[in-house]
């Protein structure tokens, strides 16, 4: 519901990326001119409400979905930090959502006809 809120029943915001930027999702590079200091970051300028929400649906989909929950055992046995996993993974959900949305559709699960 807060989802449908946030995004004015997903008219304010047209791209998943761009609400992504506005949750905090979104990473960005800490540059200046042509030299980058550092590792990308997330805004903390961001709607910390759905931020923390998001959390939540992405500590579900880790073991609830399979396809997600793969993904994040892939990418922890890769040696990648298990919050920046999780940051992908919120990122996958918001983009599930606009998709669905925007063909107005329901959400198939294609990765049991993958096996």
């Amino acid at each position: 519901m807060y989802l449908i809120v946030a995004t004015k029943g997903f008219k304010a915001f047209n791209s998943s990326r761009k609400f992504a930027c506005y949750a905090g999702v979104a990473p960005f590079e800490y540059s200046s001119g042509s030299s980058v200091r550092g590792r990308t970051k997330v805004s903390n300028m961001a709607d910390k409400k759905m931020k923390s929400l998001l959390q939540m649906c992405a500590l579900s989909a880790i073991k609830y979905d399979p396809q997600l929950k793969e993904y994040y055992n892939n990418k922890k046995v890769q040696g990648k930090n298990s919050m920046l996993v999780l940051n992908n993974i919120r990122c996958k959900i918001i983009s599930r959502v606009f998709s669905v949305v925007n063909r107005q559709t329901p959400f198939i699960n294609t990765y049991k006809f993958a096996s």
